[in-house]
Order: C-alpha cells, then structure tokens, then sequence
C-alpha cells in the first residue's frame, strides 16, 4: 500500500548552515587524524609517543564519530530547501495539465521563498506513493491555501494541523477544496468558518485588443512613478475592500512592491489607468491589480492597459497569463473576457471564528 503523508515546513536557511557550518566541520574531523597520523610517524621508536598517539587517535575518532552524529540529525531534520519545494509545486502543476494557471499563486509565493523573502510561511506538501499530489501553505497571518484537494484528504490535512496545534484564521483553495476543508476544521478545531469574499480566475486565451481603442499610449512606470503607484494601488486596496489596508508606509512589505506596473496615459501625457504584473515563473505571469479612478471610468483606459501587460507577458514568453476577478462585478468580468480572457475556476474563502456553534 502506497503512502500518503502531509510533510510540512518552514524552509529558511537550513542548507546554509550544513554548507557553513556541519560540513566544515566533518571535513576537519577526518582531515584532523590523518594529519596527526602523517605527523607522527617518525616519533613511532618511541613506547611513550606511541602510546600517547594512541590515545590521541582514540580521542580524535570519538570526537569524529560525534560529530557525524550531530550532522546527520541535523542534516535529517532541517528546514526544507526552498528549491525542492518549488519543485514539489511544478510537480503539482504537471499532474494538473488541465487545470493550467490554477498554481498561480503558490508559484509566486514560492519564488519570494526562494528569493529569501518566506518571511515566516509554512509550506506543506501531500505525497502519495512517492508522487506530489497537493501543496499548501499558510502564511504569517495564519491564513491556509491549497492546491486542489479530495474530500478524504483535506479532511487528513485538516486532523493533521489540528493535532500539531497550528492554528488557522481561514483558508482559500478553489470553492470544492475550501468548503470541504472549512467543514473540515470546524470538525477537527471546533471553529466556525464564516464565508468571504469569493474570486474567479481567469487565464488568457486569444488576446483581443479593444475597439475603439482610446486615444493615448501605453507607457511602463519608472522610479519617478513611485508615488503615483503607491496611492493607486493603495486606492485599488480601499475599493475592493482588501485587509489590511495599505500606504507610503506600509508599500515595501505589502505583495504590490514587488510587481511591475504599466500606465495607460492620455495624449497629453497624463495617467488614466494602471495594471500591475507579477515576474514571469514556470511561464506564468498574473496580472494585477487593474486600476482606473473613479472619473477615469467607462473610457476604455483599463482594457487597453491590460491589454499592454498581456501582450508584454506574452511577448516575454509567458504560455499562462492569468488573472483574477470578484464574480459580483459584471463589468470588470465582461471587460476581461472581451478581451480574451476565459473563465477557469471559482475559488472561494472562509474566515474561521472561534465562537462555533
């Protein structure tokens, strides 16, 4: 019978340490008793040099042999290297190639790990037979995603991180994971999960620019816009209701500092719209967040921005270009698909309360 184990961890800096600090001394260890050996060869006439080598070697081969010890529990029990999580990820995303663009997220927050930017995640993966089946992670904010699980294994996972003691303030997965993983938790935890704000994501089929197209030009936003993004994006974050809210203070720990972000301006040079994107990973670029003031509107300035970021992706040579969208506005889900976006998922959230009924 195959296995199926969840396998959870906080992938820091643990193969740093092995590389800075157990080999080295391993190496030592051996290298140290060969030279003493070396050294003393022509001191063997003598009974009282032979014994006290003896001795010597005796001591420098228990000290050897502990320190192996000390490495190889170390060594077993370090923190996972970021990269063989990543791989763990793409492994998913190849057993689910019908499903593409639905990794996204894990993607991105997998590259900020290995970028050195985990910044307290915990990253888990399913594995059954010796095949990658499912990934999670829960974030600093204890928040829970998955990958696309059964209902007999998020009710594992779920018993799984309640008997660890790891506490959760909601989960998000695509809306048959969550809810079975949310009515999971509320068996195993004894918490209620309350419903929140659903999302649709959508992946880029033929890109259809608009018409007409308004009058201005696409530009790519530079260090001098720095302001200018901040409190649109800070705007975007206020409008779609986003926790926690964000400003000049916040913007370097929040997940828009990092994105790459275009402006749609009018002839005479002013910003009318604004699209943000994520890096190009494993062929994969998301496109957010989509940003027109309120004045702006109905002009036509936030599909031709969007239109500029996914043709740079796809010109960059990204195969997924994805993005997602709240199901309750008709405009923006009409807008996207106008322009050549396809619907491919639901995904839904919960908050979990401690008052269960």
């Amino acid at each position: 019978m195959s296995l199926t184990v969840w396998l959870l961890a906080n992938p820091q800096w643990g193969g740093d340490v092995a590389a800075i600090v157990v080999i080295p001394i391993n190496v030592a260890a051996v290298l140290v008793p060969l030279m003493m050996t070396y050294g003393a060869r022509e001191a063997r006439n003598d009974p009282d040099n032979r014994t006290r080598m003896r001795r010597l070697k005796i001591a420098l081969a228990f000290t050897s042999a502990a320190l192996l010890v000390v490495s190889l529990v170390y060594w077993f029990s370090r923190e996972e290297d970021p990269h063989d999580y990543l791989s763990g990820v793409l492994r998913v995303g190849v057993l689910k190639e019908s499903y593409p663009g639905w990794n996204n997220v894990p993607l991105t927050v997998t590259e900020k790990l290995r970028a050195g930017r985990a910044d307290g995640t915990l990253f888990g993966r399913l594995e059954h037979g010796g095949e990658v089946r499912a990934v999670c992670y829960r974030r600093p904010t204890h928040r829970l995603s998955l990958t696309v699980l059964s209902p007999e294994q998020t009710d594992g996972l779920a018993a799984h991180l309640a008997d660890l003691g790891l506490p959760l303030t909601g989960v998000t997965a695509v809306d048959g994971t969550a809810t079975a993983f949310a009515e999971a938790w509320r068996r195993h935890a004894g918490v209620a999960p309350v419903h929140g704000q659903p999302v649709r994501l959508y992946r880029l089929g033929t890109l259809t620019p608009p018409e007409p197209v308004p009058a201005g030009r696409g530009r790519v936003a530079e260090a001098r816009d720095r302001a200018q993004v901040i409190r649109w994006c800070s705007e975007f974050v206020a409008a779609v209701g986003e926790a926690p809210s964000m400003d000049a203070d916040t913007w370097a720990a929040s997940r828009y500092a990092e994105k790459h972000y275009t402006f749609r301006e009018t002839p005479d040079g002013t910003p009318a719209s604004m699209a943000g994107s994520t890096s190009m990973i494993a062929g994969m670029v998301r496109v957010d967040p989509v940003y027109t003031p309120a004045h702006l509107r109905g002009r036509g300035y936030a599909s031709a921005v969007a239109v500029e970021v996914s043709r740079a992706a796809l010109t960059a040579g990204a195969t997924d270009v994805v993005l997602f969208a709240d199901p309750a506005n008709a405009t923006s889900n009409a807008l996207y698909q106008r322009i050549g976006y396809v619907p491919i998922a639901d995904f839904a959230s919960y908050e979990f309360s401690d008052d269960a009924p």
